[in-house]
């Protein structure tokens, strides 16, 4: 009995199966949560209206908390009977601790944690209204373009770090470069090259404050080479991220393909298969569109492929 109510739990919490509509109506009152909760952390940092309305920016705090807590507990519990852990060979401790250390879990814990400590802990108000401000990453869940960013980041983690080492490197070079040619002239501005790091990092970033200039011949020289320099660097991490977005869907699009093709073994589509495309379609981000002109010529090429192309008889 147990098990059979921790699948439903599970199939609502991630709007599964037949209780996609019951999943989808949890989700759309969560993400109105979140954004009340957003929108009130921002309004309460005016003190006027956190002292006239002190008791109701209370109340919404702790009803928040207490549901997203809620909801937190229902998905370690029920993290087992999940698609992405089902299959693992593991002992069920075993694969929610594994949930425990996900980027989503910690996102979850991250909303409610600040609340809870602040019953044991002083805290500076501001510090704990920025960081419950972080509930608004709880998003991510429900935000298909979210997931699809960080599985970006996630496979292009080795590169990124690769292209982050490298930028370090220049900013070091570019500090100590800028630090020898105009230490002298500036000795408050670039004394040091800590100091110059300033400098250095508005210029690869291609923000260029304005604060903070070299006024040397060399130094601007110097200081144009490395403006030109950033341009191609900046583009880098730009670049790989692009490509894996565009990776990640193209890899979506080509499951649903194939289950589209699966589904059109038999020559039709039927009410089951329909449900679980559309579930599928939902689970991958794709739009209604995307999914129509995929079943389309999914059928266009299972057809095409039954007739043969000289004489034009069924095979």
């Amino acid at each position: 009995m147990q098990l059979h109510i921790r699948e439903k739990t599970a199939a609502v919490l991630e709007a599964t199966g037949k209780y996609r509509k019951v999943g989808r109506a949890v989700d759309i009152f969560l993400i109105t949560l979140i954004l009340t909760n957003v929108v009130a952390i921002v309004l309460e940092s005016e003190r006027d209206l956190a002292k006239a309305y002190h008791y109701y920016f209370l109340t919404l705090e702790l009803v928040s908390v207490a549901i997203f807590a809620v909801e937190y507990l229902l998905r370690l519990w029920c993290c087992v009977d999940k698609l992405d852990y089902r299959h693992l060979d593991l002992p069920n401790w075993k694969k929610r601790l594994k949930y425990l250390v996900s980027p989503l879990a910690l996102i979850d814990l991250i909303a409610i944690l600040p609340t809870i400590l602040m019953a044991f802990i002083a805290f500076d108000l501001r510090f704990l209204r920025v960081i419950r401000l972080l509930r608004i990453f709880k998003l991510t869940r429900y935000s298909r373009a979210m997931q699809l960013l960080l599985a970006a980041f996630k496979e292009e983690s080795s590169s990124l770090l690769a292209a982050f080492f490298i930028m370090s490197v220049v900013l070091i070079m570019a500090s100590c470069g800028i630090y020898l040619i105009e230490h002298d002239v500036q000795p408050d501005k670039f004394g040091s090259i800590p100091k110059s790091m300033w400098w250095a990092m508005a210029t690869l970033t291609t923000v260029g404050y304005g604060d903070v200039v070299p006024i040397t011949p060399l130094g601007q020289f110097f200081g144009g080479v490395i403006t030109l320099l950033s341009m191609g660097m900046v583009a880098i991490p730009t670049g790989l991220l692009a490509s894996s977005f565009a990776d990640q869907m193209r890899k979506r699009r080509d499951a649903f393909h194939e289950a589209v093709l699966h589904a059109l073994v038999d020559g039709e589509v039927d009410k089951n298969e329909k449900e679980h495309l559309e579930a599928l379609r939902l689970e991958l981000g794709l739009s209604q569109l995307e999914a129509n002109q995929a079943i389309k010529l999914m059928a266009s090429q299972r057809v095409h492929h039954m007739y043969c192309r000289h004489c034009g008889k069924r095979l």
